[in-house]
């Protein structure tokens, strides 16, 4: 381990979502802010939209650590599952007691005097549903039905859903019109710039105990920017393998050459089932696909023709001389006239 080497009291690239580490960018701290207002404001239905690994989850628990203290917090993660699965889910979260025989419409008395109680002893209540694009229509209506908990001066719930761009495709259905009007407001999370990178590495270095001694080198920190495309957990795993590699080098400072070595590491072109389009983009592909069956065609159609040498059609330059010899053949040859 390469705590001890680097002078480093925990692990600063963990993959466990500890609101400690969280690094405030620019669009994490809007975002924050806006959900904070959002659940002071009681506005009743949020939500937070962004790409995996933007550290979603990490801002969650962030957030409702500012709640806490007044308030009760429900997080749900489980989000493969029936509207009274879901229900199920809810109340445990909460510390009911819940039967495998009790249906829905028992799940909803329950959760509804859970909340009187909150609401009489003058606390929040607020419910956190992360992975939300795993959902079901039919659960995120049984969500947007828990909304109808109010009085008429204020929403005795608030409700934060979270998830990955294609909650944002389901938001979007007629089908959901009724809960994507509920969304009061809306938050999203954007990439790393460079400079917010290394701000991000030297941020969790510090609050795992790291002293301020400069661990990566500019040129490694680029790297990894360039490397992770600004995506928290693709920095943390690039950091952590970068490490682990340094100590067994026997490195202080991490610099490039150690960030292209894991780089090598995470390519994974050479172990894909077809690594030979493996570097190809979709032009080449179709391309590819189009010429393989202009050959398939020629075969068929004309068995004593003379085929090429190679059929290796991974090659934009041979694909695109099969098609411009299956055109030509097409106008002239009987074969095909047939």
């Amino acid at each position: 381990m390469f705590l001890n080497f680097y002078d480093l009291r925990e692990q600063p690239f963990g993959v466990t979502p500890d609101p400690r580490f969280l690094y405030l960018s620019p669009a994490h701290r809007e975002a924050l802010a806006s959900m904070f207002y959002g659940i002071d404001a009681e506005r009743g239905f949020l939500a937070l939209i962004a790409k995996p690994g933007m550290g979603k989850t990490t801002l969650l628990f962030h957030l409702l650590q500012q709640f806490r203290p007044n308030s009760r917090t429900a997080f749900i993660f489980q989000t493969q599952c029936t509207s009274r699965e879901f229900m199920r889910f809810l109340l445990l979260e909460l510390g009911c007691e819940v039967s495998g025989e009790q249906d829905l419409v028992t799940m909803h008395e329950l959760f509804n005097r859970c909340l009187l109680q909150e609401v009489r002893e003058r606390r929040r209540f607020i419910v956190v549903v992360d992975e939300a694009q795993n959902l079901d229509p039919s659960v995120l209506e049984t969500i947007r039905l828990l909304s109808d908990f109010e009085t008429p001066q204020a929403k005795l719930l608030q409700i934060v859903l979270s998830g990955q761009p294609e909650l944002a495709d389901k938001l979007a259905r007629p089908s959901l019109r009724q809960l994507r009007q509920r969304v009061s407001m809306l938050s999203t999370l954007t990439p790393l710039s460079p400079e917010e990178v290394a701000r991000y590495i030297n941020h969790r270095l510090r609050t795992a105990g790291r002293p301020d001694a400069p661990l990566f080198t500019t040129a490694a920190a680029i790297a990894i920017a360039e490397l992770s495309e600004g995506i928290p957990r693709n920095i943390n795993n690039i950091c952590f393998n970068a490490l682990s590699l340094g100590c067994s080098l026997r490195q202080r400072t991490i610099d490039v050459d150690v960030i292209k070595e894991v780089a090598a590491d995470f390519d994974l072109s050479g172990l894909r089932s077809d690594p030979g389009f493996s570097n190809l983009g979709p032009h080449t592909i179709a391309l590819a696909n189009a010429a393989s069956e202009a050959q398939s065609l020629l075969a068929r159609s004309a068995p004593d023709a003379v085929k090429p040498e190679r059929s290796d059609l991974s090659n934009p330059e041979e694909a695109l001389a099969y098609i411009q010899e299956f055109i030509q053949r097409f106008k002239k040859d009987e074969h095909f006239a047939n």
